[in-house]
């Protein structure tokens, strides 16, 4: 892989993954003040073409439940941890064993 650098990563081509257009292109990054547009999760495009339709959509979601607080910009990741969150069921069974079980989940 090349090392690009900052200056690149910048200058890349920066689209709104959660507004796309009917013809499958995307809106620029961000959004001007007082635009009721929804919240906007950028990534560069040629992660967006990468990117399955999937994979947006949870990227949108996590973003846009993550919020505004405090009117500044909020970062989660693209890509979800894998394992996700601790089922009812799971933590029940933990509760069962101890919270100092060492095994596996």
């Amino acid at each position: 892989m090349a090392k690009k650098g900052l200056r690149a990563w910048v200058k890349e081509k920066w689209v709104d993954i959660g507004a796309p257009k009917k013809d499958g292109k995307y809106q620029p990054c961000g959004r001007s003040k007082g635009s009721k547009r929804k919240y906007p999760k950028c990534v560069p495009l040629a992660k967006a073409t990468r990117m399955s339709a999937s994979q947006k959509a949870s990227a949108v979601k996590r973003k846009r439940a993550a919020g505004n607080p405090g009117g500044k910009p909020t970062n989660v990741k693209t890509f979800a941890a894998r394992g996700g969150l601790i089922s009812k069921e799971r933590r029940a069974g933990a509760a069962l064993r101890g919270f100092d079980f060492k095994g596996v989940f």
